[in-house]
């Protein structure tokens, strides 16, 4: 307990200093923090890509319809599982910042595809007998303040006109990473409309499960091959594949956030490094005379690291529950980056590297205070 005693009393003989240096650990951790919360929303698609799912677009373009007759024909080729199918609403909510994903789905198939989604039995039953039903993720109805049975209306932007919803059911992600910002559509009532007879009987894409997910690459030409030549060609992936490649479309913006984020994180570093290393430098006389009085050179080596990676740790732990704390209110970015979340895995790497640059600040001081000779040091005092 003495030497806690002892370290605590160095640490704060210049409280303004030391308070200096756990903040600037703090902001840079802070910093940290949020260019992997950043990292991991700009790569959720990545993450969370099943490895038993294709995705079959138009060969021209992701934006490209192919014909709704595609669905038995796929269903027809050896190997395929289960498909269904998606397109993209496009509808405002209030207003047009107000927004977050909207799929049209085919109700009849979308859970045997896309299992890992947790939904209650009776509401995915009111809501595929309802075709003005829609299902909504938790975070979306959270953040709206949605619950079961509310009247929401959406203005089509690709589908003209303003359509009315009903919201029968909300589900939940089995996993911290799961996209629960989403809003279904079902696709039968947009395609019997009036105000979608330009698009009926065509949908976005198409995702298809596989009975083995070894066969996917193989499985993927297969199908381009059954639809080569046709007016409606097609460009199969895998989902992470498909996932990494839409990624890579917003990827500027991404590597743009990191680099600066990256510079002024490291630049932080550096000067809080210096900071403490300097603060060690100046009680080199103060250790020599624990060195006179009988303590050994590794006593005096270790004393210093131990202020350097208390200081480094508290600082880190500080700015890492900043960080984790900004992700507790939801999406800052109202649904840009619906996947905002600081795994506890990044937070131990967060402190694991603060840990690192204590030590290397500390090291070189430390190492110096510890060989230097008793009558050397005390001269300067």
């Amino acid at each position: 307990m003495k030497y806690v005693r002892l370290l605590r009393v160095n640490l704060f003989r210049k409280k303004i200093r030391t308070l200096l240096t756990i903040g600037s650990f703090a902001v840079a951790m802070f910093l940290f923090g949020l260019l992997i919360i950043i990292r991991l929303a700009f790569n959720q698609g990545v993450a969370v890509a099943g490895a038993d799912r294709l995705i079959v677009t138009n060969r021209m373009s992701l934006i490209q319809p192919l014909p709704l007759s595609y669905d038995s024909r796929l269903s027809a080729i050896s190997g395929v599982k289960q498909v269904t199918h998606v397109s993209w609403f496009g509808g405002v909510y209030q207003d047009e910042h107000n927004f977050f994903p909207q799929f049209v789905i085919d109700v009849d198939t979308w859970r045997q595809v896309y299992g890992e989604y947790q939904i209650s039995p009776g509401e995915w039953k009111a809501f595929v007998g309802d075709k003005q039903g829609v299902m909504v993720g938790r975070a979306l109805a959270d953040r709206f303040g949605w619950k079961v049975g509310d009247r929401i209306p959406i203005r089509g932007t690709i589908y003209p006109g303003t359509w009315e919803f009903n919201l029968r059911g909300i589900y939940d992600g089995s996993r911290d990473t799961a996209d629960t910002s989403q809003f279904w559509i079902h696709y039968d009532y947009i395609n019997e409309s009036q105000s979608a007879r330009f698009a009926r009987n065509y949908v976005g894409w198409y995702v298809v499960k596989v009975a083995s997910p070894d066969d996917s690459i193989h499985l993927a030409k297969t199908i381009d091959a059954t639809f080569a030549n046709s007016p409606w060609e097609t460009k199969t992936d895998t989902e992470k594949a498909f996932a990494a490649g839409f990624a890579k479309q917003i990827g500027n913006i991404e590597l743009l956030i990191l680099s600066v984020g990256g510079v002024v994180f490291f630049t932080l570093l550096l000067v809080t490094g210096n900071t403490m290393a300097i603060s060690v430098r100046e009680r080199t006389g103060e250790l020599a005379v624990l060195r006179a009085i009988g303590y050994s050179p590794r006593f005096v080596l270790l004393f210093v690291m131990a202020e350097s990676i208390v200081i480094a740790l508290v600082g880190g732990a500080l700015g890492l529950m900043l960080a984790k704390g900004m992700t507790m209110g939801g999406d800052p970015t109202h649904g840009l980056l619906p996947m905002f979340y600081l795994p506890p895995q990044q937070m131990a790497f967060g402190l694991v590297l603060a840990l690192v640059v204590g030590v290397l600040a500390g090291v070189l001081p430390a190492f110096s205070a510890s060989r230097l000779k008793v009558v050397d040091a005390l001269r300067r005092i």
